[in-house]
C-alpha cells in the first residue's frame, strides 16, 4: 500500500513539474501498420494467391496476412509485436525463434524473445514452437536489445518502447519523430522440413505530436507511465542543462 501511495504520489508530482516546466515533456504518438510481405520464392505458384488485409477489432487495429498455408494477424502494441498464427496446411509447422530477426526504427538488426522466456534468460537459446495443421498459436515478439533492469526500491525488469516517443524540447520531437524508418520482422517458417523466409515490414505513422499537460494526464492516463519510466532521462538532461 505504501508503495502504490508513493507511486500516485510520483504520477501526481509529474503533472505538476510538467505543467510548471521542470520537467517539461513533448510526446510523440505513432501507430504501427503492416505495410508489405515478402513471400517465400515461387509463393504464388507455391503457396496460391496472397493478400494483406487491414480490419478492426474492437477498438485494435489488426492486419491479416494470408497464404495458402498460413493465415496471420499481426496487432502492434507501444512495446511488443502481437500475432494469431494458423496453419492451414495438411502438414505440422515449426517456428524457430533463434532465427527470427528484427530490424528496428534505426535500421539496426536485433533478436526477439517471445512469451514464456524470463527476462534474464532472453538471450539464451530458445526451443522452436510446432503448430499442428488446423491449429493456431497466440503469441509476441519483443525485442531483447529493448528489456533492461533497474534498480533500487521501485526497479525491476522494465522494456523500452518500440519507438521512443518522449521528447525534451519540441525541435527534437518534431526532427526526429517523423524521420524513423519501418521496422522488419524475418519470420522463418518450417513446412515440411523446409524453411520459408517470410518478411513482414510494418510502416511507422505519427498519429500526433504534443506537449504532455494535465488534460492529457486525464483523457490518455497511459501518458503517466510513459512519464514515470522516462523520469530518469528528462532529470539528467535537466541537470545538464543547469550545470
Amino acid at each position: 500500500m505504501k508503495k502504490l501511495g508513493n507511486l500516485l504520489c510520483t504520477a501526481i508530482a509529474l503533472i505538476a513539474m510538467t505543467s510548471c516546466g521542470a520537467f517539461k515533456s513533448y510526446v510523440a504518438d505513432y501507430s504501427i501498420g503492416l505495410k508489405t510481405v515478402e513471400s517465400p520464392a515461387n509463393a504464388k505458384q507455391q503457396f496460391g494467391d496472397t493478400k494483406v488485409v487491414n480490419f478492426q477489432d474492437g477498438t485494435t487495429n489488426k492486419y491479416r496476412y494470408e497464404d495458402d498455408y498460413i493465415n496471420i494477424v499481426w496487432y502492434v502494441g507501444s512495446k511488443q509485436f502481437n500475432f494469431d498464427l494458423t496453419n492451414k496446411s495438411g502438414h505440422t509447422l515449426k517456428i524457430n525463434w533463434d532465427d527470427i530477426s528484427y530490424v528496428d526504427y534505426k535500421g539496426q538488426t536485433g533478436q526477439v524473445m517471445h512469451s514464456g522466456v524470463k527476462y534474464n534468460e532472453r538471450n539464451n537459446s530458445q526451443p522452436a514452437s510446432t503448430v499442428p495443421k488446423g491449429a493456431s498459436l497466440s503469441d509476441l515478439l519483443l525485442p531483447t536489445d529493448n528489456v533492461y533492469f533497474v534498480s533500487g526500491q521501485y526497479g525491476g525488469w522494465r522494456e523500452k518502447y518500440l519507438i521512443p516517443c518522449v521528447y525534451n524540447d519540441a525541435a527534437t520531437r518534431d526532427a526526429q519523430a517523423s524521420s524513423y524508418v519501418g521496422k522488419t520482422i524475418m519470420m522463418p517458417i518450417m513446412i515440411e522440413n523446409v524453411q520459408n523466409d517470410y518478411t513482414f515490414t510494418f510502416s511507422i505513422y505519427v498519429t500526433y505530436l504534443l506537449p504532455f499537460t494535465f488534460l492529457h494526464a486525464v483523457h490518455y492516463p497511459y501518458f503517466i507511465t510513459i512519464l514515470i519510466e522516462s523520469l530518469p532521462t528528462l532529470a539528467r538532461t535537466k541537470d545538464s542543462e543547469t550545470a
